[in-house]
């Protein structure tokens, strides 16, 4: 029997499954080389003690540590819940734990330094970054790691070191707005969220690019991603000298929502008048009234995709950049521009 003062280890459950402790190490470590019936044997032993190997260890002995390190930088980070999920499965998956640490955007450079020395020190064998676009450039621009990192955020940081991967921002602008050009509309106003972000500029551009390409118009208004800014932009929209645009290309499903809510206030119908497209496929944007036209950003992928990054890097592979393409999700807020309306 093991002393019930201490935890039970590996010999107890070599005694108590009657076997060598090495047989019970490669039970643990999952070595093929067990026969089914002794890995049962061991495998209840197991349940029987409680027993825990201990990681910590294990990672000194054999200098690894099992575990990605995971920075969370800035405060306002949308669907952050998804791409972590991906991160985890991904990681869990390889065969690794994960170890969560954040650092905000109003803290010095040297505060992230000091959080990812702290992974570090902990033998994480790795670091994701899940970046807030607008804080991380220059903090991650010239910083040398011990160990691989990749980051998931949009955008690009001049430092070779580095994995990215993305949602390709731009494409998925280009993607609405074709989707309405095909429909027939040339006047396409684009409510941008705030252009300090990499998202905002990416999909400004990609509007720009598409509409320019097929000879349209539009106006650009400032917001900042919030429905009340959609809200306020939707107003001023109605209240233009140069008339209603009929499409509204929205920076990001909140920002459509709150001009649904002003469209709404003013007596503009959707899409008889105006058609709308938002941006995320946010949950529940498909029981919006009316069910909101979207382009679908593939969050979890976007986490899995870091881990799968990183896992190359592992291997020795040099760092690389990824782009993930989104989805343009067609509901009913838009339609063809209405008869004598102008196009």
């Amino acid at each position: 029997m093991s002393d019930m003062n201490r935890p039970p280890g590996m010999m107890d459950v070599a005694r108590e499954a009657g076997v060598s402790h090495i047989t019970v190490s490669r039970v643990v470590n999952g070595h093929p080389s067990v026969r089914p019936e002794t890995r049962t044997r061991v495998e209840a032993a197991i349940r029987k003690l409680g027993y825990r190997r201990n990681s910590v260890a294990r990672a000194l002995k054999s200098r690894r540590s099992s575990t990605i390190g995971v920075v969370i930088v800035g405060s306002e980070l949308f669907e952050l819940p998804r791409v972590l999920l991906g991160v985890e499965t991904a990681a869990r998956q390889a065969g690794y734990w994960v170890s969560l640490a954040s650092w905000q955007g109003e803290s010095t450079t040297g505060d992230l330094v000091e959080t990812l020395q702290r992974l570090t020190d902990q033998s994480v064998e790795a670091i994701a970054v899940v970046a807030d676009r607008p804080v991380a450039v220059e903090a991650l621009a010239d910083l040398v790691f011990g160990v691989p990192v990749a980051v998931v955020m949009s955008g690009s940081v001049p430092n070779p070191d580095l994995s990215f991967v993305e949602i390709d921002q731009g494409l998925g602008a280009r993607l609405a707005v074709r989707h309405l050009l095909d429909l027939g509309h040339r006047r396409i106003a684009h409510l941008t969220g705030s252009l300090r972000t990499f998202d905002a500029r990416a999909r400004v551009e990609g509007w720009q690019a598409e509409l320019a390409a097929a000879g349209g118009e539009g106006t650009l208004l400032e917001g900042d991603f919030s429905a009340e800014s959609g809200f306020r932009l939707g107003h001023q929209l109605c209240t233009d000298d140069a008339g209603l645009p009929t499409a509204v290309f929205a920076g990001n499903d909140q920002m459509a929502m709150g001009v649904l809510a002003a469209f709404t206030e003013r007596g503009v119908k959707v899409p008889h008048d105006v058609s709308l497209v938002g941006f995320d496929d946010m949950k529940g944007a498909g029981f919006l009234v009316p069910a909101l036209t979207t382009v679908r950003q593939d969050f979890v992928r976007l986490g899995r995709n870091a881990i799968e990054l990183l896992m190359r890097m592992l291997r020795g592979e040099q760092a690389a950049r990824e782009k993930i393409a989104p989805e343009l999700v067609v509901r009913r807020s838009t339609a063809a521009p209405r008869a004598g309306s102008a196009s």
